[in-house]
């Protein structure tokens, strides 16, 4: 996927009316996992119960390069639209990256940490959000399967 391309399709979803100021930026940046094959897709509206962020984003990645290359791709996009990154958390062999930009908060996972850590039972009066289908690498239901499948067949 070319730079040009990411460029293209964050600029889409920034300039989309539907979403407003800070939603935007938790979109654009969901589309982003998601279209760097990232898994288990959430974005939560905690903006009536939480004084940290109004959009948490989270997405879970197969590896440590690949959610490297999330983070630091999220980051481009939001700076690059104006968004001041206040800090990069877990970067570099870690299973959790933490990304705060003040109005969203993106939490990747490494898939097999996300359930060990929990967060969202956090946020369980934050509404979720719906992503668009097209978002995804492939079709969320999908993602979801993959995600909740335990027994993995790798050969």
């Amino acid at each position: 996927m070319s730079k040009a391309y990411v460029q293209a399709q964050v600029d889409e979803i920034i300039k989309n009316e539907e979403f407003q100021f800070p939603k935007n930026l938790a979109m654009a940046s969901a589309w982003v996992l998601g279209n760097l094959k990232g898994i288990n897709l959430k974005v939560f509206d905690v903006s009536a119960t939480s004084s940290l962020a109004d959009y948490y984003v989270v997405g879970s990645a197969s590896n440590p390069t690949q959610a490297n290359a999330m983070a630091d791709t999220v980051v481009e996009e939001l700076k690059r639209n104006g968004s001041n990154v206040l800090s990069r958390e877990g970067l570099r062999q870690s299973d959790w990256i933490l990304i705060d930009s003040g109005d969203i908060i993106v939490h990747i996972f490494l898939d097999t940490a996300r359930e060990v850590y929990g967060v969202e039972e956090l946020w369980r009066e934050g509404k979720p959000v719906q992503i668009p289908n097209d978002y995804y690498f492939s079709e969320p239901e999908a993602e979801e399967a993959s995600a909740n499948n335990t027994e993995r067949d790798f050969f």
